[in-house]
């Protein structure tokens, strides 16, 4: 008969392999663009214009920003067991920037829009703030 324990155990050996093979996919995916886009350093030279090269390099780089906190946050879960919040907080906030970075770059962005991503942007700051105000777990026992 299987205990309570034993489903446990069962339960943490599989979320420990699930995020390995996750974390290796980042990893292998990080590598693979980060090659692909030193690769595409010729297009920045080779394009007509100098903005549309530069376009594809922005972008490509904005995503790898994103990859590696996404990576950040899973090695982060396997030092502290946990997902920590201010973790995730930041990887939003560095999706956020980078969608509105692109969404200027493109033009997409103007006006009033502006003020509404910048909104947004303070908000996951304000909570990124808040969670390492207010941390939970081992840090509150190391900090007080």
């Amino acid at each position: 008969m299987i205990t309570q324990q034993g489903l446990l155990t069962v339960f943490r050996v599989t979320t420990r392999v699930i995020f390995n093979l996750a974390l290796v996919a980042l990893l292998i995916g990080l590598l693979i663009s980060v090659g692909r886009t030193l690769l595409e350093l010729g297009l920045a030279v080779s394009q007509p214009t100098v903005r549309l090269g530069l376009k594809d390099l922005v972008t490509n780089i904005l995503s790898l920003v994103v990859v590696l906190e996404l990576v950040r946050a899973f090695v982060d879960y396997f030092e502290f067991e946990r997902i920590r919040a201010e973790i995730l907080v930041e990887v939003a906030v560095v999706f956020v920037l980078r969608e509105m970075m692109l969404g200027l770059f493109a033009g997409e962005i103007k006006g009033l829009d502006v003020l509404v991503w910048s909104a947004g942007i303070l908000a996951l700051v304000g909570a990124r703030a808040l969670a390492i105000a207010f941390p939970y777990g081992k840090e509150r026992k190391n900090a007080g």
